[in-house]
């Protein structure tokens, strides 16, 4: 069949389930099948991956993927895997596989089965798979996380600049790049790196109305407030995002103690730790995971509800991209971040000891969260404008979904102030920064103001009625305006626009809000955004979502891979009791149906029956059964050397109660080897001096060694060598 005559809305149906296309997708996928080299900024969960999935599926020959991140590749795979009876349909090539597994890759291809090849960028540099790819039909490449290219991009990497290069030895392959995250600056950049001139340009909204932005004050009780946030959206999947590896591994550990399932995700874990904590996220095993940004570029998760920022990060991209992991099935997602300027200077700290340019690009974007983060103003329209796009705080989707919009600060008219701002960036023929303006405005001279000599015109000091931190605010808010633009390029210099010019002639009313001041502040109730569907019939929701899970552990992929959120929902409301009804369920395409449907359209019908349903029905209220068994569990972890923390957060137990069921354990007589996370604990001398006193004291209570030790150790670590103590000596 040529591509002129594929239905790709019958395909869509076919393979995904879906009676329509979301957004560009449509669009997107005609230029492709078009052979055109096509670029597609697409926000994180707008269906970018189903852009280059769907033509690959319905085109001759192999598509090769270029993806930065492993988790990422495996995910997609184990995705289109399920729409497929043949396993080989896709398929990763990258440094885990072994030379079997090379070669079944290889035959696959060279027999037509493959239709997506997902790659690193550095596999492709190897001479022995470019000749093979060479020999075999390619329908086209598609560069995922195309950002990676440009040092403007918040996640540059130098491997992904030879692309090009090994593309064009391929042949006359079409390129798609796509993109979740890109300034205007960034997509320039994109385009003439990949050669990609006459590229079909494709550019989503980057609004997403269901997220709902918060900055609150970062104090001393920050792991409190969100622990408290936490316990407020029980059951809930969310992800705390941390800068340091050692930052994660306490929060991990303090939410664990505190009763919730948590585990940490940092590149410092060895990749079977990672894979497994990935695993347990995405089974719903655990509920929360505490992760540096090693975790989530492309974790395909729809239903995160929350991502918490308990550091500040260094650009705008990166907590775009990161916020935008909540809410992909279009639900409730709650984006909390907390902010301290001290956080900020240990970031500038981290960069100072890099080359200049590379400085002053960090010094750049860093700028731009500060100014988020400090603003007054619809968190929703300053984010959107930092990506170039437009937003209407009147009318535009979502205008009220974030804390600004909903506690708004008084605002007060600033029109002559605006002028005088104006004037001085227009008057100071464009040559500064935000701050060398407001120190002009305010009269306060520095190297750069006196070496221009700006201190001696009249306009120095015009403002110096208004503190600093006003004409900061003003500077921002008319930033967005569109008054001012900012050149980041040249590192923030700021320019009067036409529309600033115009706006000097012709004043306007300019109603402006004092940015926040972040001190220790107090506390702020939890405000929960959007709302559940309620709907569906939930006590067939859980029966449905058990059910999920128990066939996805059998298959060893997500629950999601099996059926989204969604299409359970849809089931929970139409109770479809035959494969033909299944079909028509939202998501749920033949191959899905026959692959999974028989077990879920059984459940459905028996609980149809027994509960006399007419549909629709009434809501039930769901219950859960609570499971034992942790005693063998914790002695089969612990032979395996788990962290205890891992063990204790997989049976949802807290710290404390993993302790008790281990002392249970040891003191009925089996023996419990925890030395190797002692070890990490005390060292040689002190475990020997813990022993000892174990060995002479009369008796093992922990209050007699607290006071024996005075302090020197804590009453967990005296616990943990009881245990060891006793399953040495004792049993």
């Amino acid at each position: 069949m040529s591509t002129s005559e594929i239905d790709i809305h019958k395909e869509l149906k076919k393979y995904f389930g879906f009676n329509q296309f979301k957004g560009l997708q449509e669009q997107v996928i005609k230029s492709i099948l078009s052979q055109q080299n096509t670029f597609v900024i697409m926000p994180t969960g707008g269906g970018k991956s189903l852009c280059y999935q769907l033509p690959a599926l319905v085109q001759q020959g192999t598509a090769i993927v270029v993806s930065p991140l492993i988790a990422l590749m495996k995910n997609q795979v184990d995705a289109i895997r399920s729409l497929s009876s043949e396993n080989g349909i896709a398929h990763v090539l990258n440094s885990s596989l072994t030379k079997a597994e090379i070669t079944q890759v290889k035959n696959d291809i060279s027999s037509g089965i493959t239709k997506l090849l997902y790659v690193a960028p550095e596999s492709l540099t190897k001479e022995e798979y470019v000749i093979f790819l060479q020999n075999v039909p390619i329908s086209f490449v598609a560069i995922d996380e195309a950002h990676c290219i440009s040092e403007w991009g918040h996640d540059f990497r130098p491997e992904y600049r030879n692309l090009r290069h090994i593309i064009k030895q391929l042949g006359n392959v079409p390129v798609i790049g796509l993109t979740a995250t890109a300034t205007p600056k960034v997509q320039e950049d994109i385009l003439k790196n990949l050669d990609m001139a006459g590229a079909n340009v494709f550019k989503a909204s980057f609004n997403r109305p269901n997220l709902y932005y918060e900055v609150r004050t970062k104090t001393k009780s920050v792991e409190a407030d969100i622990i408290r946030f936490i316990k407020q959206n029980k059951g809930k999947s969310g992800i705390i995002y941390c800068l340091s590896r050692k930052k994660v591994e306490s929060i991990a550990e303090v939410l664990q103690v505190n009763g919730i399932s948590a585990v940490p995700y940092h590149a410092g874990l060895d990749a079977k730790t990672r894979a497994k904590h990935q695993d347990m996220f995405l089974m719903e095993d655990v509920d929360v995971v505490v992760a540096t940004i090693a975790f989530g570029m492309g974790i395909d998760k729809p239903d995160v509800r929350f991502v918490i920022h308990h550091d500040i990060p260094k650009s705008l991209e990166s907590y775009y991209q990161e916020t935008g992991r909540a809410g992909r099935d279009g639900g409730e997602g709650y984006c909390l971040a907390y902010y301290s300027y001290k956080d900020v200077e240990k970031l500038e700290k981290f960069m100072s000891g890099k080359p200049v340019a590379e400085q002053e690009i960090g010094f750049a974007l860093l700028q731009e969260v500060v100014a988020y983060a400090e603003t007054s103003m619809s968190r929703r329209k300053f984010l959107l404008h930092y990506f170039g796009e437009e937003f209407d705080t009147e009318n535009g989707e979502g205008a009220d979904m974030d804390d600004n919009v909903r506690n708004p600060k008084p605002k007060r008219e600033a029109t002559d102030e605006v002028v005088k701002l104006l004037k001085v960036v227009r008057d100071t023929k464009h040559l500064y920064k935000a701050k060398e303006i407001i120190f002009t405005l305010i009269g306060r001279v520095n190297a750069v103001i006196k070496a221009h000599k700006t201190d001696t015109h009249e306009y120095f000091g015009a403002g110096a009625d208004v503190e600093e931190r006003h004409w900061q605010a003003l500077i921002r808010q008319v930033l967005v305006e569109g008054l001012l633009s900012k050149e980041i390029e040249t590192y923030g210099i700021l320019k009067v626009t036409d529309k600033g010019l115009d706006f000097i002639m012709h004043p306007k009313p300019f109603m402006m809000s004092e940015d926040h001041e972040y001190g220790e502040s107090d506390d702020d109730s939890i405000v929960t955004a959007g709302k559940s569907s309620g709907t569906a019939d939930e006590a067939l929701m859980a029966m449905l979502r058990d059910l999920r899970k128990k066939v996805a552990k059998k298959l060893g992929v997500p629950p999601f891979v099996v059926f989204q959120d969604p299409s359970l929902e849809d089931m929970a409301l139409k109770y479809p009791s035959s494969m033909e009804e299944l079909t028509n369920i939202h998501g749920v395409g033949e191959g899905k149906a026959k692959k999974y449907g028989k077990d879920f359209v059984e459940l459905i019908s028996r609980y149809v029956e027994e509960n006399d349903i007419i549909r629709p029905d009434d809501l039930v209220v769901k219950s859960t059964g609570a499971n034992s068994a942790n005693k063998l569990y914790i002695i089969q972890s612990i032979d395996r050397k788990l962290a205890l923390t891992d063990i204790a957060s997989a049976k949802g137990l807290t710290m404390d109660a993993l302790i008790k069921e281990m002392e249970q354990i040891v003191y009925s007589g089996t023996k419990l080897n925890i030395k190797y996370w002692v070890d990490d604990l005390l060292d040689d001398e002190q475990q020997e001096e813990i022993h000892d006193y174990f060995m002479e004291s009369e008796s093992d209570r922990i209050e007699d060694a607290l006071k024996e030790f005075d302090g020197d150790y804590d009453i967990d670590e005296l616990r943990f060598m009881r245990i060891k103590f006793i399953s040495e000596v004792a049993n």
